[in-house]
């Protein structure tokens, strides 16, 4: 059982990761409201259940991928449950070959480490290197939950915020494709 904080609708005022604080600094910024949550470190998806609960939607898995050279690379958002399937997701954009991305990509390319691979890295993303893939049933959703830089918190946002506000002004873009 995790600790989990009182749901909260302002930015934390104590010390965060800067990529945590740039979020809440963005998300401020451009008026965008959010509930957040404070939680013991997680390190599975099944771990966020009680998160989910308390937020009132669900956390998204988000997978760091690369081609076989290294020279593409996506994070991949999707629901908690859909498992993942290297074929379908290779047929969706057109990639004949996809593999989990090191560690040391996802630092250099979403400045975040295994465990805390989230949508709010692209923020570190300044030439739109990562192409962002969303599953269609992430994208209709009403909610968007993810952790925002650090898996000792947790986000929820309306998803049409995120998609049509957020992430122009961090300029990327979704792919939405079925999986």
């Amino acid at each position: 059982m995790i600790s989990i904080s009182e749901v909260m609708t302002t930015a934390p005022a104590d010390e965060r990761v800067p990529l945590e604080k740039e979020v809440y600094k963005i998300l401020d910024s451009l008026q965008i409201p959010y509930e957040r949550v404070d939680n013991d470190t997680v390190s599975s998806m099944a771990e966020c259940i009680e998160i989910n609960k308390v937020l009132g939607a669900e956390i998204r898995k988000s997978i760091f991928l690369c081609n076989s050279k290294k020279t593409s690379f996506y994070l991949l958002i999707m629901p908690a449950e859909k498992p993942f399937d290297t074929g379908v997701f290779s047929n969706a954009v057109g990639c004949s070959r996809v593999s989990f991305a090191k560690e040391e990509y996802m630092l250099k390319h979403l400045g975040v480490t295994p465990g805390s691979a989230t949508i709010m890295g692209l923020i570190n993303d300044k030439d739109d290197f990562v192409q962002l893939i969303i599953d269609k049933e992430v994208a209709d959703a009403e909610w968007f939950c993810c952790n925002p830089g650090a898996n000792t918190s947790h986000l929820k946002i309306k998803t049409r915020l995120l998609l049509d506000k957020f992430l122009p002004h961090i300029y990327h873009r979704a792919r939405v494709v079925e999986l």
